[in-house]
């Protein structure tokens, strides 16, 4: 299953030679680490790790007991995505291929064993790509996004958020099958 073109993967490439770009996941740290301490996973998958930012933030704060699982196709030396526990997916959506999001969201519920956290940023980013495109590729309301996360999976908690202009994050369950 696709999920990201290899015109867009060099894209993405350029992107993270930015050190400013990929650090959103710092900010959600401490939403990730509330999660773990109440959902107790073996393992957490972080699904468009970049440069692994959500890990040396919860390494600040102490967090431990888990196995991190860094996946991102910018970093192919983390290997392929692994199912998690807990799988974070963090500043990332938005920047998905739209006519590859149906694939992404498919591969994220493949990967979720107990729940996902995953936020989504509605407006445009203050970064572009090399063709002069906002670096999110899908500005689409909280309205938008809902029903297609209900196609893949359970909503748990969504909850709004003013950071970056706005956008909101939810926590998802797999779907029972």
């Amino acid at each position: 299953m696709k999920t990201i073109s290899d015109a867009y993967l060099l894209e993405q490439i350029k992107l993270h030679e930015n050190p400013n770009y990929g650090t959103a996941s710092i900010q959600f740290s401490p939403m990730v680490a509330e999660l773990i301490s109440h959902l107790k996973p073996r393992t957490l998958t972080d699904y468009g790790a970049g440069k692994q930012n959500l890990k040396l933030a919860l390494d600040r704060m102490n967090i431990t007991g888990y196995d991190y699982q860094p996946y991102d196709p910018a970093f192919p030396h983390y290997g392929e995505p692994l199912q998690g526990d807990l799988v974070c997916c963090i500043d990332v959506l938005e920047h998905i291929e739209p006519d590859l999001l149906d694939n992404v969201l498919a591969h994220l519920a493949e990967l979720i064993v107990k729940a996902g956290f995953f936020t989504v940023h509605t407006g445009p980013a203050g970064k572009k790509l090399s063709d002069g495109r906002n670096a999110h590729l899908i500005q689409q309301p909280t309205s938008w996004w809902l029903p297609r996360l209900c196609r893949f999976f359970e909503i748990g908690n969504l909850q709004t958020h003013g950071v970056y202009g706005g956008g909101f994050f939810v926590v998802v369950e797999p779907i029972p099958k």
